[in-house]
């Protein structure tokens, strides 16, 4: 069964009876990793199967080492129905969050549990093709060092940042093939000769969110990632919303400062240049080289230049009033922008994920104000702004729920 769901061929060779079969074992799967363990009425029910035909199916994936019981369910009287879920350790993902100077990957089992802890690698992302021969070499020694299966390897999932398009494969600001028609994602998979996702860093963070963090059971929340640019991830009536090309949420880039500083999307004052990661950083280094009072000043030379806001959030959060001013001052940018989208959106939950995230009060204090100048009273009291309790684990986390969830749902396709 685990081999199918990677080799396309397998499933060409299986009769109409099998096709069915192997149809409905790939529902329950996915129905199991999305929900949990069931039963075996709630699977009748979901699926429209009888119950001696979805017990043949249970049993079959018991058979092969995919599912167990797990303890018993609810019951209105009379004996406790078993529950059925995922076996730990039955399937495999390759999870890899790249930033712009710095790698993090390990792989995960279909229980989402680490198998091999999150190994973190420098490996700086540029426009060219220069990062795969070293990713490559990363993610085969993790392999191969974590003793798994590889036949259960389902497939590789890339969290990244620039413009993504996640149906195409295709990052149009990182990692560009030199032949403009071919995707990155087709380039991987014949390099892994496995199944590759890759999906913007915000969307894969909001997935997180929506399957394992505070957007759990919701459905119109907003998650605003704040690292070293500005992006947000859209789930409106219980969906994640990509737009046509795949490219919505780039509200880092949107124009609000007249005559601003020039932004590297070639636009002058989008909302990134005053309230992201990159604003920080400018910010502390010009307070710096200006002879501002703060702790930040023992920083210099070749350090200097590659100043990260963590440095900033970490003085802030140690009591120093410059990077608490600049904190201050990139959250009621944040505020203002974030009003405009409650205005639009209407959500009831917003969350603050991303390093920035981490200086806590200092930029949740600002925001909120700032929400509150700007904002309709109606709405705003009816949005809730949340730290993502997920921290820095969003992102490979989203490129779980991204392999398992497009590899289950192509399958599901190719058998149809």
């Amino acid at each position: 069964m685990e081999q199918s769901l990677t080799k396309s061929g397998r499933i060409d060779s299986l009769n109409n009876l099998e096709r069915k079969k192997h149809l409905q074992k790939l529902k329950i799967i996915k129905h199991l990793y999305v929900k949990g363990a069931k039963t075996n009425t709630d699977l009748c029910t979901r699926f429209g199967i009888s119950a001696p035909t979805a017990m043949g199916l249970l049993n079959e994936l018991i058979s092969e080492d995919l599912v167990e019981k797990q303890g018993r369910g609810q019951s209105v009287g009379g004996r406790k129905p078993d529950l059925y879920g995922l076996k730990d350790n039955s399937l495999f993902v390759l999870s890899i969050d790249m930033e712009r100077f710095r790698t993090r990957m390990a792989i995960f089992d279909n229980n989402n549990n680490n198998i091999t802890a999150i190994q973190t690698y420098d490996l700086e992302l540029s426009k060219d093709l220069g990062a795969v021969e070293h990713l490559l070499a990363h993610a085969t020694n993790l392999i191969q060092e974590s003793g798994i299966n590889p036949e259960r390897l389902m497939g590789i999932g890339i969290s990244m940042p620039g413009l993504v398009a996640a149906v195409s494969g295709k990052n149009h600001t990182y990692l560009l093939p030199q032949q403009e028609e071919e995707s990155l994602q087709a380039l991987l998979e014949q390099r892994f000769n496995k199944p590759v996702y890759i999906q913007n860093d915000v969307k894969s963070a909001t997935l997180a969110e929506y399957r394992f963090g505070l957007a759990q059971n919701k459905k119109n929340v907003l998650v605003l990632s704040m690292d070293w640019g500005l992006g947000l991830g859209i789930i409106i009536d219980g969906k994640m919303r990509t737009g046509a090309s795949g490219f919505a949420g780039e509200f880092g880039h949107i124009p609000l400062i007249e005559d601003g500083v020039l932004c590297h999307c070639g636009k002058r004052g989008c909302l990134e240049t005053v309230a992201s990661g990159i604003a920080l950083a400018r910010m502390a280094k010009e307070g710096i080289r200006s002879g501002q009072s703060t702790m930040l000043s023992a920083v210099a030379g070749e350090e200097l230049e590659h100043l990260e806001p963590g440095l900033v959030i970490k003085a802030a959060n140690e009591g120093d009033q410059y990077a608490i001013n600049i904190l201050a001052e990139t959250g009621r940018y944040l505020g203002k922008g974030i009003a405009i989208l409650i205005q639009l959106f209407n959500p009831e939950t917003i969350i603050l994920s991303g390093k920035i995230a981490g200086a806590k009060q200092y930029i949740t204090i600002p925001i909120q104000q700032s929400i509150n100048t700007y904002c309709m009273t109606q709405l705003r009291e009816n949005t809730v702004l949340a730290l993502s309790d997920l921290g820095k684990d969003a992102g490979i986390l989203g490129s779980v729920a991204t392999v398992m969830e497009n590899i289950f749902e192509n399958q599901i396709a190719s058998v149809r």
